[in-house]
């Protein structure tokens, strides 16, 4: 490998996206837009479904088996209720009841929260707060859209980008030059994980500038998920890219990847009670374990440990798509 034609080919990559102002200014706004629009929609109770989880046995003529009657709530029994506490203040669930000690908990800054302890009150329930720092919707978004930023910058800016290149005739000539593909590919690979960590660190402190959302856990820890998750992101975009020659192909294959993950991914709202089929899905996706582990670190405050689990599947994810797209790749 020589360092000077990756370094010219990297250089190449880097001017041409600053030199797309909409496409650099895209992915400054949008980010902030979604968190800006979500941080003042959520804020003022306007939501539609409703997750109760349920622990113990009700008597059949006990007050609350009305509330258990009624419509457009999905009741969740569950079994750990330390755990279930815990989701309550992650607004993975909207409410807890313990029916057997005729008590429940929920998350005060929730919306959602709010209007079931309103249906709740007639039945004489005691309340139970949530202890610690009780987490806001943004808290829990933000991970969400951090990472659904970094799939869309990763899939577009390297699938899209190389079968253009291909397409126009630019791989063709490139592939005249002493240029390896191994050198190619890396100077982009390279190029946009530098952008996406510059774009998504600027966006997370600016947005931080106005909503101070939580953020508990290791800076260098969420640095080095956002980088294992770009990486696999950037792998899926090279897969797509390797062999495809029409950008209307590319640009259907790159939606039709990234749709499902950002509707299976828990990007904007839990899975927590869906379907098993859906939330065994959602594992097959790098984008899940990305928002999962920056999620625990910077709500939870975890380590290293607690997150090995979903950075060793972000790097299984990037290697095996990396040498499938390497091996597979051609320049015409």
């Amino acid at each position: 490998m020589s360092i000077r034609r990756f370094s010219a080919a990297l250089q190449a990559r880097n001017l041409e996206f600053l030199r797309d102002r909409t496409a650099l200014g895209w992915n400054f706004i949008m980010p902030v837009l979604i968190v800006m629009g979500f941080a003042f929609f959520f804020s003022t109770g306007q939501e539609e479904l409703y997750k109760v989880a349920l622990t113990g046995q009700a008597e059949l003529d006990a007050p609350i088996q009305n509330f258990l009657k009624t419509r457009y709530m999905d009741f969740i029994p569950v079994d750990d209720l330390e755990t279930a506490i815990s989701k309550v203040d992650r607004h993975q669930l909207d409410l807890l009841v313990d029916m057997d000690k005729q008590r429940y908990w929920v998350n005060s800054t929730s919306p959602k929260g709010y209007l079931l302890e309103q249906i709740l009150s007639p039945y004489g329930l005691t309340r139970e707060t949530v202890s610690g720092r009780e987490i806001r919707y943004v808290d829990w978004l933000i991970p969400g859209v951090l990472g659904m930023n970094i799939m869309f910058s990763a899939l577009f800016g390297v699938g899209y980008v190389i079968v253009r290149y291909r397409k126009n005739g630019v791989l063709k000539r490139l592939r005249a030059t002493p240029l390896s593909a191994f050198e190619f590919l890396s100077a982009q690979i390279v190029s946009r994980m530098l952008m996406i960590v510059v774009v998504t660190v600027m966006v997370y402190a600016g947005t931080n500038l106005v909503v101070d959302f939580r953020m508990n856990g290791s800076y260098w820890l969420l640095m080095l998920i956002l980088i294992l998750g770009a990486l696999s992101m950037i792998s899926v975009g090279l897969l797509i890219a390797a062999r495809i020659t029409s950008e209307e192909a590319a640009n259907g294959l790159l939606n039709l990847l990234s749709w499902p993950m950002m509707l299976l991914s828990g990007v904007w709202f839990s899975l927590e009670g869906s379907h098993p089929l859906v939330q065994n899905l959602s594992l097959a996706l790098p984008l899940t374990h990305m928002i999962d582990a920056a999620r625990a670190v910077m709500i939870e405050g975890a380590g290293l440990t607690d997150v090995g689990e979903q950075l060793i599947a972000l790097l299984l994810f990037s290697v095996i798509f990396v040498i499938i797209g390497s091996k597979t790749f051609r320049w015409e």
